[in-house]
């Protein structure tokens, strides 16, 4: 397999791509005016205790205040389990947290007590006595070896991970790193000791820094960067980093790196709701905040065998897709994947096995819980900051992000009551003239009328309708009020004679000879005008009616 990773920089972000194969599996996004906060170190200031929730709230001096759970919280444990939270912290006092959950929507960030510090091969853990070692290093006398270096080199009475880099490499390299890991923590300890509260104590690299620590490794083919201050600096940062890493740095000369390896359209792809898989069969992905549910169809394929054997491959072509979306999009929280029902106990398990080997390239942890008495497969997933769709979309300020609106009979139902309720307050007022959004106003007047004319008799009062781009739609605003004559002559926006230039929109639905062409929502029958229709002609206004006026072409 082929991993490539790119990196765009523009004025205002840096992004940067995993590609394997060639298609696009992660993508990160850095904007210089928000820069990430995940791994921030701070210290911060009780501001309340919540006993019932097991939790408290703390200021680190962001916006909303950050979370702090019981189990998050660093303590000594008795044999009958953790106590209160309200015997470990009081209000006003000082904690020094670390922020492992970025804030997303209406929610603060999350924080531990448990601090760790990541290096290029190590992560030092300074609140705990502990030892862990990459679960990528697969090899058990690598990981011996590796346990009895970190056993050594661990300052006492701290924790220490062996990163998956680390592999293979001497006692005196990781002991290098150890240092530095060690003596920024010495910097980090001597800020918590003065200062205002809360403080900002540690600030992790940039993403371009982070790339380089922590994820550009032997198993990367390639790094391409299209700016070549950024790519000098890479190189400079290899120097320390990884010096045998450095002849894979590739500068392009391409004006679009992302449009030039199709990226800009697969981040496009990641954004929809539908996603069509190579066999015909496609992917619907609903989200929420906490759930994602994920539908499978077989689509346009039909198979070549039997009914069994098409549920199958498309179910095994799925889980592989449903994988790489969800690193992509960056799915988190719980995670329910409707696959075709299948009889067979067999095809489920290569099936699972398909995603789970799948999920396994992704550094997020995943857990993937099986299947459900219904058929459905249940599986989380961490969720650390905001998903693909947070960080580049918002809700529609029409549908309010359910990918749903009210349909124009509905708006002009609602329309409808609303002209109803207007009148209700006019009601010395003999007509109404009632701006509405064009798009509805045809559809308020009705065939011939009719149905303005059922509303007028059940008001009792003379309604004249103009359409207004301005008024949104199921909106219906009273433009004038008074008696009939005078509503009649500012209602009608044409006169008899006048000539102007219209676009025939349509032909007229009983009569196809003529065609019809509308101002303001007011209807403009034109004789023998059915064929211009999409042109814009000139015509000569005839007689006058109340919702429409005959007109003629001008020669």
């Amino acid at each position: 397999m082929e991993k490539e990773f790119l990196i765009n920089v523009s004025p205002s972000e840096t992004r940067m791509a995993v590609l394997e194969d060639g298609k696009l599996v992660e993508l990160s996004i850095e904007s210089f005016a928000a820069q990430r906060l995940i791994g921030n170190i701070y210290r911060g200031k009780v501001e309340n205790v919540l006993p019932g929730m097991q939790a408290a709230f703390i200021d680190i001096g962001m916006e909303k205040n950050a979370f702090l759970f019981i189990d998050d919280l660093q303590q000594d444990r008795g044999e009958d389990g953790p106590a209160s939270i309200s015997e470990l912290l009081r209000e006003g006092q000082e904690i020094i947290v670390q922020l492992v959950k970025e804030p997303m929507g209406n929610k603060g960030a999350r924080v531990v007590t448990s601090l760790t510090i990541p290096g290029r091969y190590l992560v030092l853990m300074p609140t705990v006595d502990y030892i862990g070692i990459s679960r990528r290093i697969e090899d058990e006398k690598e990981r011996e070896r590796l346990k009895k270096i970190a056993t050594h080199l661990k300052p006492k009475g701290m924790g220490m991970i062996i990163r998956t880099a680390a592999e293979g490499l001497s006692e005196e390299d990781l002991a290098a790193d150890r240092d530095f890991l060690f003596n920024l923590w010495q910097k980090i300890l001597k800020k918590t000791k003065k200062g205002p509260t809360p403080a900002l104590l540690f600030h992790d690299h940039d993403l371009l820094y982070r790339i380089l620590r922590d994820l550009f490794t032997k198993e990367v083919d390639r790094l391409v960067i299209d700016d070549r201050s950024t790519y000098e600096k890479a190189l400079e940062l290899l120097n320390v980093l990884g010096p045998h890493l450095r002849s894979k740095v590739k500068l392009s000369t391409e004006n679009s790196i992302f449009s030039f390896y199709g990226v800009e359209h697969q981040i496009e792809q990641a954004l929809q709701r539908k996603i069509w898989l190579e066999s015909g069969a496609y992917l619907v992905f609903d989200q929420t905040e906490a759930l994602t549910v994920v539908d499978v169809n077989t689509g346009k394929y039909t198979g070549s065998t039997c009914l069994e054997d098409t549920v199958f491959h498309t179910n095994l072509a799925a889980a592989k897709e449903i994988a790489r979306q969800i690193r992509l999009r960056n799915i988190g929280g719980i995670i329910v994947i409707d696959f075709i029902d299948m009889c067979d106990e067999e095809s489920r398990k290569q099936v699972l096995e398909s995603l789970s080997q799948e999920l396994q390239k992704d550094k997020v942890k995943t857990n993937i819980l099986g299947f459900t008495s219904l058929g459905l497969l249940e599986m989380t997933r961490k969720k650390t900051r905001p998903s693909l769709r947070e960080q580049l979309q918002q809700a529609c300020s029409c549908c309010e992000g359910t990918g749903y609106k009210y349909s124009l009979d509905t708006q002009t139902a609602r329309a409808e009551r609303r002209i109803m309720e207007l009148g209700a307050d006019q009601p010395r007022d003999e007509a109404l003239l009632i701006g509405v959004n064009p798009a509805i106003a045809a559809l308020l007047i009705g065939p011939g009328g009719t149905r303005l004319s059922t509303l007028e008799k059940m008001m009792k009062k003379m309604i004249f309708i103009r359409g207004k781009d301005e008024i949104p739609l199921a909106e219906a605003r009273v433009i004038a009020a008074g008696d009939r004559d005078y509503i009649q002559a500012l209602a009608l926006p044409v006169k008899e004679g006048e000539v102007l230039e219209v676009e025939v929109a349509e032909p007229h639905l009983n009569n196809p000879i003529d065609g019809i062409a509308r101002l303001e929502g007011y209807i403009i029958d034109i004789e023998n005008g059915g064929h211009l229709v999409g042109k814009r002609i000139k015509v000569r206004i005839g007689k006058l009616f109340k919702t429409y006026a005959k007109a003629v072409v001008c020669d």
